[in-house]
Parts: structure tokens; sequence; C-alpha cells
């Protein structure tokens, strides 16, 4: 399997690397408060976990190189919390065009930016736009909490509302690093968004209207789901599924025409 991490090669090595389908892989994440029962390395250790499990089911002759996660991220929304960590928007865009930019200048036009971290996703959507139009690069969004999950792991309302430090979180952490879960401290923190759907409202955090949230708006606990519902082979089934889409995403990243990425139409000017 040709899994190449970006820090591990020399600079020859990389340029005799490269080739018309290699594809770069960016994790992107956060260091930030999920309650009383996980660690603030949260959305970090799921992202690293759930790559490393895509990496072993990607084709043997794909040619990947990871780069070097970028543990902080975007998360104005957690700031209020002890121990967060977060750069500002426009520094998170900056950052992340800046590293499209030296996978570009080593030849790759192929990005996959693979996020574990919801406020991550707008400064993604930016900064991936900005980088295809100044350098004609496909770059992928893939945030793996838009990945289907698999059928019956758990309820569609704890799916819904368990956005952060929820079942599903918690699940993946007690298979990925169990020794850093709170077990003592699990609870149903009930969200904001789950009491206005049952009085009837479509008005919430998220959905086709959603509005603007600080994780305290959400549970004053700043979590948002049921981790009680929490165990680890459910994590295990969600690293497995995630990790497959995640690498189905690559090697459909390693496979793209990039005819298809026009340059500007000569009647534009």
């Amino acid at each position: 399997m040709s899994v190449h991490e970006w820090q591990e090669l020399t600079t020859t090595e990389m340029a005799g690397l490269v080739d018309a389908g290699t594809v770069a892989v960016l994790p992107l994440a956060a260091i930030e408060q999920h309650g009383a029962h996980l660690p603030l390395s949260t959305d970090l250790d799921i992202g690293l976990g759930l790559l490393e499990a895509a990496a072993a089911r990607l084709a043997p002759d794909r040619n990947v190189i990871l780069l070097p996660p970028l543990a902080l991220g975007s998360s104005l929304e957690h700031a209020d919390f002890t121990g967060t960590l977060s750069l500002l928007p426009e520094t998170a865009i900056a950052v992340i065009e800046a590293l499209g930019e030296a996978v570009s200048r080593a030849g790759i036009r192929r990005l996959v930016l693979f996020n574990s971290h919801g406020g991550n996703k707008a400064v993604i959507d930016l900064a991936a736009l900005k980088l295809r139009a100044r350098h004609a690069m496909l770059v992928v969004k893939a945030n793996y909490f838009r990945f289907t999950p698999p059928a019956q792991t758990l309820p569609a309302e704890e799916l819904r509302h368990g956005l952060h430090g929820g079942a599903l979180e918690t699940s993946m952490m007690l298979h990925l690093a169990p020794d850093k879960v709170r077990v003592a401290r699990l609870a149903d923190a009930v969200s904001e968004g789950r009491i206005r759907e049952q009085a009837g409202s479509t008005l919430g955090p998220e959905g086709d209207a959603g509005y603007a949230w600080m994780a305290q708006d959400l549970h004053a606990s700043g979590v948002t789901g049921n981790a009680t519902l929490a165990d680890a082979e459910t994590g295990r089934r969600l690293v497995d599924h995630f990790g497959a889409r995640l690498a189905q995403v690559i090697e459909e990243a390693g496979e793209f025409d990039l005819d298809t990425l026009r340059q500007r139409h000569p009647a534009s000017g």
C-alpha cells in the first residue's frame, strides 16, 4: 500500500513519488471542550482513527500522502468553555490555503480535506473554493459527520440531536481511546434542538433553516446528546463504516478526471 506521511519523506523522495494520480489528504480537527466525559482531543482522536481505518482499505497501488494533521480549528462556538483552543475563522482559512498552496507546489493536484470538527465546515468551504480558483486543483471536502451512518446503530433522534459529545462521538472514543473516556461522567444532555422539535418547531440549530448557536445555547454543559447510549461495539461499527466511506472518497479523488476542472472561458475575458 502506497500511503506515505508527508513529514517522513525527503524532498527528493517526494519529488520522485508524486505523479498525476497522487492524492494528498489533510486531516482537520479541533482541540475543544467535549463536556465532562470526553477529552479536549476528541475530534483529533476520532479523525486520526478514521483515517487509519481508511488507509487500511485503500488499493495497494493508490498513491496517497498524508499531511500532518491540523489539530487546531475554528471553534468559536465552544470558546466560552475552559480548554478550547480556537483559530480565528480568517486565520483557519489562511492556514488551509497556505497548506493547499504547498501541496500544489509539490505538483499534486488532488487534495482531500478530511474534517472531524463541525465548526470547520464554513472555513473549509471557503478555503477549498479559493484553492480551486487559484491553483486549478481538485479539492474534496469530506466531513465524516455528513457521511450516512450505518443502519441500526443509534436512534434517529440521537443522530439528529447528539451533535457534540453525544452517543456517536462517545461510542467511537470508547472504541478508539477507551482510557480517555470518563465513563462515570456519561449523561444525557437533552439539546434545545430536540426540545424545540418535540414542541413542533421547524426552526432549530441545524437543518434547512438553522440558527447560529454557541454550545451553551443548546445545553448548559456544552454537550448535546445522550452519551449513556454509547458503547465500544457501536463505536467499532461506526469507525469501520466511516473509514470505509473515507477510503472510497480518497479512491475516487485519485480517479477523478481533472480535465473537468476547466479553465476560464475565453468569452469571460
